[in-house]
């Protein structure tokens, strides 16, 4: 920016200042003077102005790319699906106008310099993993796509790797601080890059809005992916990788967090089509097939836990869109448990409750999230079940119009504890209890001791909100085995629906509010 080199412009300058209001409009220190500029909104209107002379010149460079997808992820976060679409698809097709879908080092006729060979390389990943997510969030079918001739996932400067990460906009409770944290920012974005080549064969061969898969197809995709997750969990570094039952007393940086939401999303979005919409055969090798339950909600549970770290960390106000999506995800699988099982215990419905409670604190950010709370409520009402109440923990019966198969025995009995079974699995619960502090408290959660396990009850019940107290059933660890009449219960019922909103209508004038 000092020297106005060909990577700086004041559009993208705009651009970032206007991303970033929706992060500390609610700062003490700085809220009166975001205020006075319209919460951002004018950093936005010089960026849009910016933009269409620009491209009306035909100044299509690499600041404005990245300006047009920093719009397209506010957009999104505040439910306005054409614009937040329309922004990202500019960005994609300069990016292959620019040429940058194509690996610099092939270009013989055009000497790159190293920095613009990083510099290209970043920004097609960077397209190639927000084109996925935006495809995900609104059901439309990706756009960038890896070829052989696509650049490589290789990146030179790592310098971001050791940078101490520092959280902005978060007080601490005196005495407390955030510990030094190395950042892992180079390897955390490679990894997010291979997840998404996963994340995007799952959207093409199960969720494509166009083109639907053949049985064959997608039973392919089933193996080959759940395959190659498997794999990329193992090979994820432990400084990346976050297991449930032994999470630090504080969240890691949020992309770690985030790295490690999108993976449990990916795991869900890949096993539950095995779950639902498909005819059941009965086989016996199918019959007692229980991994793509298994995986739902081992990951489900584990989404909840992750956030609920998050958040007492960082607190609501810092939750990203790909976190809200990721909670609106589990949501799903708790739903397909009591569709399933006709019958809402309540350890399923304390699930279900706290992942409506986390996905009503973070609207003020992600407006977006409304349409997926929309679609959870719509599912309740269908079911008859008001889960408001969170001192009601009654055991909830539930009739459907569409007849499951009879299962006997309840959930609780339906995961039966087990030591010597082969199919018997370990579940990823974190055996710790933390209570919820009041909306807007950012605390930062010291490592827990025994006593406090022991005052758990009365901490939870002087909570102001305890439906975001995490459930207890998230801390129970044990061996479980899955009963063949669960799995086929499960095949009976439709799941709610990836995206986070209907099909697209026309709202240029005030938005499309969500």
């Amino acid at each position: 920016m000092k020297l106005n080199g060909p990577y700086f412009s004041e559009i993208l300058l705009n651009a970032i200042v206007s991303h970033s209001m929706r992060w500390c409009k609610n700062e003490p220190k700085i809220a009166n003077q975001i205020k006075e500029l319209d919460c951002g909104n004018k950093f936005l209107d010089k960026v849009c102005f910016g933009l269409f002379n620009s491209l009306k010149a035909g100044n299509g460079q690499i600041p404005i790319v990245q300006s047009l997808l920093l719009l397209s992820a506010e957009e999104c976060g505040r439910g306005n699906r054409t614009q937040a679409w329309l922004y990202s698809g500019m960005a994609f097709r300069l990016v292959e106008d620019l040429g940058i879908t194509i690996d610099s080092r092939k270009y013989s006729s055009v000497r790159f310099s190293d920095e613009d060979i990083e510099i290209r390389n970043r920004l097609f990943w960077t397209c190639y993993f927000w084109d996925k997510l935006v495809s995900l969030y609104f059901g439309r079918s990706p756009i960038i796509q890896d070829t052989p001739v696509s650049p490589p996932r290789i990146l030179l400067d790592d310098t971001a790797e050791i940078e101490i990460w520092t959280p902005h906009g978060v007080v601490f409770p005196e005495g407390t601080h955030y510990p030094p944290t190395q950042s892992h920012a180079t390897s955390c974005f490679m990894k997010m890059c291979s997840l998404t080549e996963i994340l995007n064969q799952i959207i093409i061969h199960i969720y494509d809005p166009v083109r639907k898969s053949t049985e064959a197809e997608f039973q392919t995709c089933l193996v080959q992916q759940s395959s190659s997750l498997e794999r990329w969990w193992d090979e994820l570094p432990v400084f990346l990788k976050l297991i449930i039952d032994n999470l630090p007393p504080y969240s890691p940086p949020s992309h770690i967090v985030t790295l490690n939401c999108i993976y449990h999303t990916t795991n869900i979005l890949l096993h539950r089509p095995a779950l639902c919409s498909r005819p059941f055969r009965g086989a016996a090798e199918e019959t007692h097939n229980g991994k793509p339950l298994v995986q739902c909600v081992s990951s489900a549970t584990s989404i909840l836990a992750l956030y609920d770290l998050f958040r007492r960390t960082f607190g609501d106000g810092h939750v990203l869109l790909s976190m809200a999506y990721s909670i609106y995800t589990a949501a799903s699988i708790f739903l397909l448990e009591i569709q399933a099982l006709r019958y809402a215990s309540p350890q399923t419905l304390d699930k279900l409750r706290f992942c409506v409670a986390a996905l009503n604190r973070v609207t003020m950010t992600n407006p977006v999230i409304k349409t997926a709370l929309n679609l959870i409520e719509q599912e309740l009402a269908k079911l008859g079940i008001d889960i408001r109440d969170s001192s009601n923990r009654d055991t909830q019966h539930i009739s459907l119009a569409r007849k499951a198969p009879d299962v006997s025995r309840p959930h609780s009995d339906q995961l039966t504890a087990s030591s010597s079974s082969p199919s018997t699995i370990q579940t990823t619960q974190s055996p710790l209890l933390y209570t919820v502090p009041p909306h807007g408290a950012f605390s930062f959660t010291p490592p827990p001791l025994a006593k406090q396990r022991e005052d758990d009850s009365n901490a939870m019940l002087t909570d102001p909100d305890p439906s975001l107290a995490i459930p207890d059933s998230l801390k129970q660890e044990g061996m479980y085995e899955i009963a063949p009449e669960l799995f086929e219960a499960f095949s009976y019922v439709e799941p709610l629906s990836t995206t986070m909103g209907g099909k697209f209508e026309t709202g240029w004038g005030e938005g499309e509010a969500m």
